[in-house]
């Protein structure tokens, strides 16, 4: 990457914009947008490891798409154990159908339509599993959002059954080219896949077509990976042991500033297990904060303090630094000793991703944009005016602050209550528009595949190459916002 002129203060996405420069790139979907960094991701896009953004069903639908989800340092192993598992078990393609019974009530499908950003629920019998998956299960319909218009909410799912207009046999699935063909013609958003009378799984239009786009993100069995964050304190190896065990794929060694000497330990417990997958270690924002991390062990640091919707840290310390610049020095750091950085933080639109990505890293973490979407785990709220959103909150919040303090003495979680460095709640809206976290990065890797061919780069090396940035004032910036109504 090289600058048009060279800047004298360190700079923010919003400061900068990318020159068009010669490109031989024909199409857009000719360039590889795969992270390069050993993770296995094909889309260079991380779900950030916080509880208002990162539960199974994110995790499972960035896995699909290609990206990864990581899981918060807060949940118990036991949880972690049970999730690794079922996120492992669900189908690389066909999307994980929400499941109720014929003795469920109308409300209860009302429900679980906020959960995942389809149209329809599916109806079985029988299962002995957990999540519904047992043997003996036996499909029995469906039951969709306007079967449920004008029908008392405490209906039996019973009487409002209806069988689908279109199935499809996973022993003799067609090309997903030919299944959404097959989905046009019919006139259905919403197909159940079975294997005999067992359900696998459903299939959608957006569906079908995102899976021949996206190639999922998978482990060396052929299922879905997830990664997992571990905290500097208490048994660290003993954790991220399990956590391997378990079958996570990424481990994120995490805490707000990496740059101290209890990550350094950590991240040597861990390194010493000699665990056969990436550790990521951070957060950092200079090129020191990368060496030393690297010498203990990381492959990969995470760059970003302060820049996150979420966080106080700037505003209560003063502390950090402006995110680009943070960055593209942190990366040049890591690429001179062979490793890598993940962008942590600060990115609202696609434009954002597309710098952090020039700038040098392999991996961009989103967190609050991904709070505002069916999959990230809150509930969804409606507020006075109707418009949907849920709750969000920083990890150095008072709110995660007791979450993870909650084994600790009274007067040690007041004290440490004192500390508090993020928001404790936040209203994330729901972009009626784009409500899954699939809409996004529909919309996020459009717009990074487009930035690649203006600057001609045909995979992520090459755009880190070939990139070439310009400095711009606040009225250069809003210059290139649209407008969206007359002036």
């Amino acid at each position: 990457m090289e600058f048009l002129t060279t800047p004298t203060t360190d700079l923010t996405y919003a400061d900068v914009f990318l020159v068009p420069s010669k490109s031989e790139v024909t199409s857009r979907m000719d360039v590889d947008i795969s992270a390069d960094d050993a993770t296995g991701a094909t889309i260079p896009l991380v779900s950030a490891n916080m509880t208002a953004v990162t539960g199974r069903r994110m995790v499972e639908t960035m896995a699909r798409r290609g990206g990864l989800g990581v899981l918060p340092q807060d949940v118990p192993l036991n949880v972690i154990e049970q999730v690794a598992g079922w996120v492992k078990r669900r189908h690389p393609v066909f999307e994980t159908p929400l499941r109720v019974r014929p003795t469920d009530t109308v409300l209860d499908v009302l429900h679980l339509l906020g959960k995942r950003n389809h149209s329809a629920v599916c109806v079985v019998e029988g299962g002995t599993g957990a999540d519904g998956t047992g043997e003996e299960e036996v499909f029995a319909g469906i039951v969709r959002r306007e079967d449920c218009e004008g029908v008392d909410r405490f209906s039996s799912v019973a009487s409002v059954l209806r069988s689908p207009a279109l199935t499809f046999e996973a022993g003799a699935f067609p090309s997903l080219q030919e299944a959404f063909g097959q989905l046009d013609t019919a006139g259905v958003a919403y197909a159940p896949v079975l294997d005999g009378t067992a359900l696998v799984g459903v299939l959608t239009p957006s569906g079908a077509l995102r899976s021949g786009m996206f190639a999922p993100a998978l482990d060396r069995n052929g299922a879905l990976g997830l990664g997992a964050a571990v905290g500097i304190n208490g048994d660290v190896a003993g954790r991220a042991t399990a956590l391997v065990e378990y079958g996570v794929d990424v481990l994120v060694l995490d805490t707000a500033h990496g740059h101290q000497q209890k990550m350094l330990d950590a991240l040597a417990a861990v390194k010493s297990l000699d665990l056969p997958v990436p550790v990521v270690a951070g957060n950092v924002v200079s090129a020191g904060g990368v060496r030393e991390l690297v010498a203990a062990g990381a492959d990969i640091i995470k760059v970003g303090v302060g820049p996150g919707a979420m966080c106080t840290t700037r505003m209560m310390t003063a502390v950090g630094r402006p995110q680009f610049s943070a960055v593209l020095d942190c990366a040049a750091a890591a690429r001179d000793l062979g490793k890598h950085v993940w962008a942590d933080g600060g990115v609202r639109y696609p434009r954002d991703v597309a710098l952090a990505l020039a700038a040098g890293a392999s991996q961009v973490m989103i967190g609050s944009w991904f709070a505002g979407t069916v999959e990230s785990p809150g509930d969804l709220v409606a507020d006075a005016d109707g418009r949907q959103y849920k709750e969000s909150f920083g990890m150095a919040s008072a709110r995660a602050v007791q979450n993870r303090t909650k084994a600790e003495d009274a007067y040690s979680r007041a004290r440490k209550a004192m500390f508090e460095e993020g928001i404790s709640t936040s209203r994330m809206y729901l972009d009626p528009e784009r409500p899954s976290v699939e809409d996004l990065l529909d919309m996020i890797t459009a717009g990074v595949r487009s930035s690649m061919s203006y600057a001609g780069a045909s995979d992520l090396a090459q755009f880190r190459e070939r990139a070439v940035v310009g400095v711009q004032s606040a009225a250069g910036y809003e210059e290139g916002r649209p407008v969206r109504q007359s002036w």
